[in-house]
Protein backbone atom coordinates (compact mmCIF):
# COMPACT_ATOMS: atom_id res chain seq x y z
CA UNK A 1 0.00 0.00 0.00
CA UNK A 2 2.66 2.27 1.17
CA UNK A 3 4.84 1.71 -2.06
CA UNK A 4 1.53 2.41 -4.55
CA UNK A 5 0.80 5.14 -3.08
CA UNK A 6 4.61 6.51 -2.95
CA UNK A 7 4.36 5.87 -6.69
CA UNK A 8 1.41 8.05 -6.84
CA UNK A 9 3.45 10.70 -4.97
CA UNK A 10 6.15 10.66 -7.36
CA UNK A 11 3.85 10.73 -10.19
CA UNK A 12 2.36 14.24 -8.54
CA UNK A 13 5.91 15.84 -8.13
CA UNK A 14 7.58 14.69 -11.76
CA UNK A 15 4.32 16.22 -13.29
CA UNK A 16 4.42 19.18 -11.05
CA UNK A 17 8.01 19.73 -12.18
CA UNK A 18 7.57 19.35 -15.87
CA UNK A 19 4.33 22.07 -15.61
CA UNK A 20 7.05 24.50 -13.85
CA UNK A 21 8.80 24.59 -16.41
CA UNK A 22 6.35 25.17 -18.80
CA UNK A 23 3.52 27.58 -19.26
CA UNK A 24 1.33 26.33 -21.83
CA UNK A 25 -1.26 29.01 -21.17
CA UNK A 26 1.21 31.78 -22.27
CA UNK A 27 2.46 32.40 -25.78
CA UNK A 28 4.04 35.51 -28.35
CA UNK A 29 3.44 37.90 -30.71
CA UNK A 30 5.53 37.51 -33.38
CA UNK A 31 5.28 40.15 -35.81
CA UNK A 32 7.38 40.81 -39.39
CA UNK A 33 6.65 44.57 -39.56
CA UNK A 34 10.51 45.34 -39.68
CA UNK A 35 13.77 45.42 -40.87
CA UNK A 36 16.40 44.13 -38.85
CA UNK A 37 14.93 40.71 -37.67
CA UNK A 38 16.70 37.64 -36.98
CA UNK A 39 16.20 34.70 -39.60
CA UNK A 40 12.99 32.62 -38.53
CA UNK A 41 15.38 29.75 -37.84
CA UNK A 42 17.23 31.74 -35.02
CA UNK A 43 13.80 33.04 -33.64
CA UNK A 44 12.65 29.41 -33.26
CA UNK A 45 15.39 28.38 -31.58
CA UNK A 46 15.00 31.48 -29.09
CA UNK A 47 11.35 30.60 -28.59
CA UNK A 48 11.97 27.02 -27.89
CA UNK A 49 14.71 28.52 -25.12
CA UNK A 50 11.70 30.39 -23.44
CA UNK A 51 8.74 28.92 -21.36
CA UNK A 52 6.59 29.73 -24.65
CA UNK A 53 4.10 27.53 -25.62
CA UNK A 54 2.58 29.20 -28.51
CA UNK A 55 3.33 31.91 -31.06
CA UNK A 56 1.20 34.06 -32.91
CA UNK A 57 1.60 35.08 -36.27
CA UNK A 58 0.05 37.94 -38.50
CA UNK A 59 0.20 36.45 -41.64
CA UNK A 60 1.25 32.97 -42.70
CA UNK A 61 5.18 33.55 -43.62
CA UNK A 62 6.06 30.28 -44.70
CA UNK A 63 9.67 30.70 -43.55
CA UNK A 64 8.44 31.51 -40.13
CA UNK A 65 5.88 28.20 -40.25
CA UNK A 66 8.72 25.71 -41.57
CA UNK A 67 10.94 27.37 -38.92
CA UNK A 68 8.72 25.96 -36.43
CA UNK A 69 8.10 22.54 -36.99
CA UNK A 70 8.81 19.97 -35.21
CA UNK A 71 9.19 22.39 -31.70
CA UNK A 72 6.00 21.51 -30.29
CA UNK A 73 5.01 25.21 -29.95
CA UNK A 74 1.67 25.48 -30.88
CA UNK A 75 1.13 28.28 -33.84
CA UNK A 76 -1.96 30.73 -34.94
CA UNK A 77 -1.43 32.17 -38.05
CA UNK A 78 -3.72 35.11 -39.66
CA UNK A 79 -5.14 35.82 -43.34
CA UNK A 80 -4.98 39.25 -43.71
CA UNK A 81 -7.85 42.09 -43.82
CA UNK A 82 -7.16 42.10 -47.81
CA UNK A 83 -8.04 38.70 -47.74
CA UNK A 84 -11.63 38.78 -46.28
CA UNK A 85 -13.42 39.94 -49.32
CA UNK A 86 -12.30 37.00 -51.18
CA UNK A 87 -12.38 34.52 -48.11
CA UNK A 88 -16.11 35.60 -48.17
CA UNK A 89 -17.32 35.12 -51.60
CA UNK A 90 -15.44 32.33 -52.64
CA UNK A 91 -15.17 28.89 -51.52
CA UNK A 92 -12.16 28.21 -54.05
CA UNK A 93 -10.30 30.72 -52.56
CA UNK A 94 -10.70 29.48 -49.24
CA UNK A 95 -9.78 26.20 -50.00
CA UNK A 96 -6.40 27.40 -52.09
CA UNK A 97 -5.56 29.62 -49.20
CA UNK A 98 -5.65 26.55 -46.90
CA UNK A 99 -3.95 24.42 -49.56
CA UNK A 100 -1.09 26.87 -49.91
CA UNK A 101 -0.79 28.43 -46.02
CA UNK A 102 -1.75 25.15 -43.71
CA UNK A 103 -1.42 21.57 -45.51
CA UNK A 104 2.38 21.90 -46.57
CA UNK A 105 3.20 22.44 -43.21
CA UNK A 106 1.04 20.60 -41.14
CA UNK A 107 0.93 18.78 -38.37
CA UNK A 108 4.90 18.82 -37.92
CA UNK A 109 4.25 22.73 -37.39
CA UNK A 110 1.58 22.90 -35.32
CA UNK A 111 -1.22 25.34 -36.65
CA UNK A 112 -3.89 25.83 -34.11
CA UNK A 113 -6.14 28.43 -34.85
CA UNK A 114 -6.48 30.73 -37.76
CA UNK A 115 -7.33 34.12 -37.40
CA UNK A 116 -9.71 35.94 -40.16
CA UNK A 117 -9.15 39.57 -40.07
CA UNK A 118 -7.21 41.18 -37.33
CA UNK A 119 -9.00 44.23 -35.22
CA UNK A 120 -11.50 44.81 -38.18
CA UNK A 121 -14.20 46.92 -36.10
CA UNK A 122 -11.24 49.42 -35.78
CA UNK A 123 -11.82 50.23 -39.44
CA UNK A 124 -15.44 51.62 -39.48
CA UNK A 125 -15.50 49.43 -42.56
CA UNK A 126 -19.39 47.46 -42.38
CA UNK A 127 -18.91 45.89 -45.56
CA UNK A 128 -15.46 44.06 -44.19
CA UNK A 129 -17.09 43.43 -41.27
CA UNK A 130 -19.79 41.88 -43.07
CA UNK A 131 -17.74 39.74 -44.57
CA UNK A 132 -16.34 38.43 -41.60
CA UNK A 133 -18.70 35.46 -40.98
CA UNK A 134 -18.84 34.10 -44.39
CA UNK A 135 -15.19 34.50 -44.65
CA UNK A 136 -14.86 32.26 -41.41
CA UNK A 137 -16.90 29.85 -42.49
CA UNK A 138 -15.55 29.55 -45.82
CA UNK A 139 -12.07 28.65 -44.28
CA UNK A 140 -14.03 26.52 -41.81
CA UNK A 141 -15.28 24.48 -44.60
CA UNK A 142 -11.93 24.29 -46.30
CA UNK A 143 -10.31 22.75 -43.22
CA UNK A 144 -13.05 20.25 -43.33
CA UNK A 145 -12.59 19.45 -46.77
CA UNK A 146 -8.87 18.64 -45.69
CA UNK A 147 -9.83 16.69 -42.55
CA UNK A 148 -8.43 19.37 -40.21
CA UNK A 149 -12.07 20.21 -38.90
CA UNK A 150 -13.12 18.49 -35.56
CA UNK A 151 -11.34 20.94 -33.55
CA UNK A 152 -7.51 20.29 -34.87
CA UNK A 153 -7.31 23.60 -36.70
CA UNK A 154 -9.90 26.50 -35.72
CA UNK A 155 -11.40 29.85 -36.62
CA UNK A 156 -11.93 33.08 -35.19
CA UNK A 157 -11.04 36.70 -35.35
CA UNK A 158 -9.37 39.20 -33.38
CA UNK A 159 -11.29 41.81 -31.37
CA UNK A 160 -10.05 45.40 -29.95
CA UNK A 161 -11.70 46.06 -26.62
CA UNK A 162 -13.68 49.09 -28.15
CA UNK A 163 -15.82 46.49 -29.46
CA UNK A 164 -17.77 47.01 -26.18
CA UNK A 165 -19.97 50.23 -24.92
CA UNK A 166 -18.42 49.97 -21.71
CA UNK A 167 -16.22 48.35 -19.14
CA UNK A 168 -17.51 50.41 -16.46
CA UNK A 169 -17.84 48.34 -13.95
CA UNK A 170 -17.24 44.90 -15.72
CA UNK A 171 -20.30 43.19 -14.67
CA UNK A 172 -22.42 45.90 -16.80
CA UNK A 173 -20.31 45.67 -20.11
CA UNK A 174 -22.05 45.15 -23.61
CA UNK A 175 -21.37 44.96 -26.60
CA UNK A 176 -21.34 48.15 -28.77
CA UNK A 177 -25.26 48.04 -30.56
CA UNK A 178 -23.46 48.58 -34.12
CA UNK A 179 -21.72 45.69 -33.51
CA UNK A 180 -24.20 43.53 -32.63
CA UNK A 181 -25.77 41.45 -35.10
CA UNK A 182 -22.08 41.55 -36.53
CA UNK A 183 -20.56 39.82 -33.41
CA UNK A 184 -24.14 37.55 -32.41
CA UNK A 185 -23.52 35.80 -35.82
CA UNK A 186 -19.50 35.39 -35.10
CA UNK A 187 -20.13 34.22 -31.75
CA UNK A 188 -22.55 31.63 -32.88
CA UNK A 189 -19.81 30.68 -35.22
CA UNK A 190 -17.36 30.15 -32.14
CA UNK A 191 -19.82 28.45 -30.08
CA UNK A 192 -20.58 26.00 -32.85
CA UNK A 193 -16.73 24.98 -33.72
CA UNK A 194 -15.64 25.62 -30.00
CA UNK A 195 -13.41 28.18 -31.18
CA UNK A 196 -12.30 31.24 -28.96
CA UNK A 197 -13.46 35.03 -29.02
CA UNK A 198 -10.14 37.12 -29.42
CA UNK A 199 -9.75 40.17 -28.07
CA UNK A 200 -6.70 42.66 -27.46
CA UNK A 201 -6.80 44.03 -23.63
CA UNK A 202 -4.27 46.56 -23.22
CA UNK A 203 -4.23 48.16 -19.52
CA UNK A 204 -1.67 50.63 -20.76
CA UNK A 205 -3.69 52.35 -23.01
CA UNK A 206 -6.53 52.57 -20.68
CA UNK A 207 -3.90 54.03 -18.24
CA UNK A 208 -3.13 57.19 -20.59
CA UNK A 209 -6.66 58.27 -19.91
CA UNK A 210 -6.38 58.44 -15.87
CA UNK A 211 -3.02 59.01 -14.98
CA UNK A 212 -2.94 59.06 -11.15
CA UNK A 213 -0.67 56.95 -9.29
CA UNK A 214 -3.23 54.57 -7.92
CA UNK A 215 -4.35 53.83 -11.33
CA UNK A 216 -0.86 53.07 -13.02
CA UNK A 217 -0.48 50.75 -9.89
CA UNK A 218 -3.57 49.18 -10.52
CA UNK A 219 -2.56 48.55 -13.98
CA UNK A 220 0.55 46.98 -13.36
CA UNK A 221 -0.66 44.33 -10.73
CA UNK A 222 0.87 46.29 -7.83
CA UNK A 223 -0.55 47.27 -4.14
CA UNK A 224 -3.25 49.23 -4.24
CA UNK A 225 -7.00 49.96 -2.69
CA UNK A 226 -8.47 47.65 -5.42
CA UNK A 227 -11.99 49.00 -6.96
CA UNK A 228 -15.14 47.10 -6.28
CA UNK A 229 -17.61 46.33 -8.76
CA UNK A 230 -20.88 47.79 -6.92
CA UNK A 231 -23.32 45.34 -9.30
CA UNK A 232 -21.41 42.15 -8.64
CA UNK A 233 -19.61 42.96 -5.17
CA UNK A 234 -16.59 41.85 -6.65
CA UNK A 235 -13.03 43.61 -5.89
CA UNK A 236 -10.86 43.80 -8.57
CA UNK A 237 -6.76 44.63 -7.56
CA UNK A 238 -6.11 44.72 -11.38
CA UNK A 239 -6.95 46.72 -14.68
CA UNK A 240 -6.37 43.07 -17.01
CA UNK A 241 -8.83 41.50 -14.57
CA UNK A 242 -11.43 44.05 -14.91
CA UNK A 243 -11.02 44.18 -18.92
CA UNK A 244 -11.37 40.80 -19.75
CA UNK A 245 -14.39 40.21 -17.53
CA UNK A 246 -15.60 42.95 -19.24
CA UNK A 247 -15.50 41.27 -22.05
CA UNK A 248 -16.86 37.88 -20.39
CA UNK A 249 -19.65 40.50 -19.47
CA UNK A 250 -20.59 41.55 -22.84
CA UNK A 251 -20.60 37.86 -23.81
CA UNK A 252 -22.80 36.84 -20.96
CA UNK A 253 -25.52 39.43 -21.75
CA UNK A 254 -25.61 38.20 -25.72
CA UNK A 255 -26.02 34.85 -24.71
CA UNK A 256 -22.93 33.23 -25.15
CA UNK A 257 -20.83 33.13 -21.33
CA UNK A 258 -19.09 29.20 -22.53
CA UNK A 259 -16.96 30.58 -25.79
CA UNK A 260 -13.51 30.92 -24.29
CA UNK A 261 -11.81 33.93 -24.23
CA UNK A 262 -8.30 34.23 -25.70
CA UNK A 263 -6.27 37.48 -24.62
CA UNK A 264 -4.88 37.48 -28.44
CA UNK A 265 -2.28 40.67 -27.24
CA UNK A 266 -1.44 42.10 -24.13
CA UNK A 267 1.69 44.44 -23.41
CA UNK A 268 2.67 47.13 -22.00
CA UNK A 269 5.81 49.25 -24.19
CA UNK A 270 9.33 50.35 -22.70
CA UNK A 271 9.15 53.46 -24.22
CA UNK A 272 7.23 55.93 -26.16
CA UNK A 273 6.88 59.27 -27.18
CA UNK A 274 6.57 62.63 -24.80
CA UNK A 275 3.04 62.20 -24.14
CA UNK A 276 2.75 58.93 -23.52
CA UNK A 277 2.92 58.42 -19.94
CA UNK A 278 4.09 55.53 -18.14
CA UNK A 279 6.28 54.28 -20.90
CA UNK A 280 9.29 53.01 -19.55
CA UNK A 281 11.21 49.58 -18.76
CA UNK A 282 10.58 49.75 -14.96
CA UNK A 283 7.01 49.36 -15.97
CA UNK A 284 7.18 47.23 -19.13
CA UNK A 285 9.01 44.35 -16.75
CA UNK A 286 6.42 44.97 -14.06
CA UNK A 287 3.61 44.89 -16.38
CA UNK A 288 4.70 41.68 -18.28
CA UNK A 289 5.94 39.63 -15.11
CA UNK A 290 3.46 39.83 -12.77
CA UNK A 291 0.85 39.67 -15.62
CA UNK A 292 2.67 35.89 -16.20
CA UNK A 293 2.52 35.41 -12.76
CA UNK A 294 -0.79 36.09 -11.96
CA UNK A 295 -1.84 33.64 -14.97
CA UNK A 296 0.38 31.24 -13.04
CA UNK A 297 -1.45 30.98 -9.71
CA UNK A 298 -4.34 30.12 -11.54
CA UNK A 299 -6.77 32.08 -9.64
CA UNK A 300 -8.47 33.26 -12.86
CA UNK A 301 -10.38 36.35 -12.48
CA UNK A 302 -13.46 37.28 -10.08
CA UNK A 303 -16.27 36.37 -12.58
CA UNK A 304 -14.00 33.60 -13.60
CA UNK A 305 -12.26 32.18 -10.96
CA UNK A 306 -9.51 29.20 -11.35
CA UNK A 307 -10.05 29.75 -15.19
CA UNK A 308 -6.67 30.38 -16.66
CA UNK A 309 -6.59 32.06 -20.23
CA UNK A 310 -4.78 31.69 -23.10
CA UNK A 311 -2.65 35.09 -23.26
CA UNK A 312 -0.17 36.23 -26.15
CA UNK A 313 1.93 39.01 -24.55
CA UNK A 314 3.40 41.81 -27.15
CA UNK A 315 5.36 40.96 -28.49
CA UNK A 316 8.78 38.97 -29.10
CA UNK A 317 10.76 42.45 -30.76
CA UNK A 318 9.73 45.73 -31.87
CA UNK A 319 8.83 45.71 -35.13
CA UNK A 320 10.79 49.06 -36.85
CA UNK A 321 8.41 49.61 -39.69
CA UNK A 322 5.12 50.08 -37.96
CA UNK A 323 3.12 53.26 -38.27
CA UNK A 324 1.97 55.15 -35.15
CA UNK A 325 3.10 56.77 -32.02
CA UNK A 326 6.42 56.04 -30.53
CA UNK A 327 5.65 53.12 -28.56
CA UNK A 328 4.15 50.84 -31.03
CA UNK A 329 7.61 50.57 -31.96
CA UNK A 330 8.62 49.68 -28.56
CA UNK A 331 6.87 46.28 -27.04
CA UNK A 332 9.84 43.90 -27.97
CA UNK A 333 10.65 41.37 -25.38
CA UNK A 334 13.83 40.62 -26.93
CA UNK A 335 15.84 42.69 -29.37
CA UNK A 336 17.19 41.79 -32.85
CA UNK A 337 20.41 40.20 -31.27
CA UNK A 338 18.50 37.86 -29.27
CA UNK A 339 19.24 39.34 -25.83
CA UNK A 340 16.63 40.59 -23.94
CA UNK A 341 15.04 44.17 -23.60
CA UNK A 342 14.65 43.49 -20.18
CA UNK A 343 14.79 39.81 -17.98
CA UNK A 344 10.98 38.49 -16.87
CA UNK A 345 11.68 34.82 -16.21
CA UNK A 346 10.66 33.29 -19.51
CA UNK A 347 14.28 31.93 -20.25
CA UNK A 348 13.92 28.22 -19.28
CA UNK A 349 16.99 28.42 -17.32
CA UNK A 350 16.02 31.28 -15.28
CA UNK A 351 15.14 30.08 -11.49
CA UNK A 352 11.37 29.32 -12.01
CA UNK A 353 10.66 31.02 -8.48
CA UNK A 354 10.99 34.45 -10.34
CA UNK A 355 7.60 33.30 -11.40
CA UNK A 356 6.23 32.22 -8.85
CA UNK A 357 2.10 33.39 -8.06
CA UNK A 358 3.45 35.86 -5.06
CA UNK A 359 3.77 39.53 -6.59
CA UNK A 360 6.73 41.62 -5.58
CA UNK A 361 6.29 44.04 -3.35
CA UNK A 362 4.92 47.42 -5.01
CA UNK A 363 7.53 49.78 -6.18
CA UNK A 364 7.11 53.32 -6.24
CA UNK A 365 5.35 53.39 -9.90
CA UNK A 366 7.06 55.80 -12.15
CA UNK A 367 5.38 58.00 -14.21
CA UNK A 368 5.47 60.93 -16.04
CA UNK A 369 3.41 64.11 -15.07
CA UNK A 370 1.97 65.03 -18.63
CA UNK A 371 -1.08 65.80 -20.45
CA UNK A 372 -3.46 63.93 -21.25
CA UNK A 373 -2.76 61.71 -24.31
CA UNK A 374 -6.06 60.89 -27.02
CA UNK A 375 -6.82 57.50 -27.15
CA UNK A 376 -4.02 55.46 -29.08
CA UNK A 377 -4.78 55.38 -32.72
CA UNK A 378 -4.12 51.45 -33.68
CA UNK A 379 -5.23 50.50 -30.77
CA UNK A 380 -7.74 52.14 -29.41
CA UNK A 381 -8.10 52.68 -25.55
CA UNK A 382 -10.51 50.36 -23.44
CA UNK A 383 -12.41 52.52 -21.04
CA UNK A 384 -11.14 52.84 -17.83
CA UNK A 385 -12.96 51.49 -14.62
CA UNK A 386 -13.85 54.89 -12.72
CA UNK A 387 -15.63 53.06 -9.45
CA UNK A 388 -13.76 53.91 -6.59
CA UNK A 389 -12.49 51.15 -3.55
CA UNK A 390 -15.60 50.87 -0.98
CA UNK A 391 -13.27 48.74 1.65
CA UNK A 392 -15.00 45.81 1.32
CA UNK A 393 -13.64 42.40 1.83
CA UNK A 394 -11.52 40.97 -0.83
CA UNK A 395 -14.08 38.05 -2.14
CA UNK A 396 -11.98 36.88 -5.01
CA UNK A 397 -8.16 36.37 -3.05
CA UNK A 398 -8.40 32.80 -2.49
CA UNK A 399 -7.87 29.61 -4.58
CA UNK A 400 -11.64 27.80 -5.56
CA UNK A 401 -11.82 24.70 -3.55
CA UNK A 402 -11.96 22.48 -6.78
CA UNK A 403 -8.66 23.02 -7.16
CA UNK A 404 -7.07 20.77 -10.08
CA UNK A 405 -4.01 19.20 -10.44
CA UNK A 406 -2.26 21.63 -12.09
CA UNK A 407 -3.33 24.46 -10.48
CA UNK A 408 -2.01 22.78 -7.75
CA UNK A 409 1.10 22.19 -8.95
CA UNK A 410 1.15 26.13 -10.71
CA UNK A 411 0.86 27.44 -6.97
CA UNK A 412 3.91 25.63 -5.95
CA UNK A 413 7.92 25.88 -6.70
CA UNK A 414 9.97 22.62 -7.22
CA UNK A 415 11.41 22.70 -4.25
CA UNK A 416 7.69 23.27 -2.28
CA UNK A 417 6.58 20.48 -4.52
CA UNK A 418 9.02 18.05 -3.19
CA UNK A 419 8.86 18.78 0.25
CA UNK A 420 4.93 18.59 -0.10
CA UNK A 421 5.25 14.97 -1.74
CA UNK A 422 8.18 13.81 1.78
CA UNK A 423 5.66 15.47 3.68
CA UNK A 424 2.48 13.34 2.83
CA UNK A 425 4.12 10.49 2.72
CA UNK A 426 5.88 10.63 5.90
CA UNK A 427 2.02 10.85 7.15
CA UNK A 428 0.99 8.15 5.32
CA UNK A 429 3.34 5.38 6.15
Amino acid sequence: MAASVYSLLLLFFFSCLHLSKSQPFLGVNYGLTADNLPPPSASAKLLQSTTFQKVRLYGADPAVIKALANTGIEIVIGASNGDVPGLASDPGFARTWVETNVLPYYPASKIVLIAVGNEVTTYGDDTLMSQLLPAMKNVQSALEAASLGGGKIKVSTVHVMSVLAGSDPPSTAVFKPEHADILKGLLEFNSETGSPFAVNPYPFFAYQDDRRPETLAYCLFQTNPGRVDPNSNLKYMNMFDAQVDAVYSALRSMGFKDVEIMVAETGWPYKGDPEEGGATVENARAYNKNLIAHLKSGTGTPLMPGRVIDTYLFALYDENLKPGKGSERAFGLFKPDLTMTYDIGLTKTTNQSSLAPRLPPAAAPTRQTLPAAPPQMILPSPVTPSYKNSGQTDVHNSTPRSASLAHICRSLSVSASMLFVFVLYALII
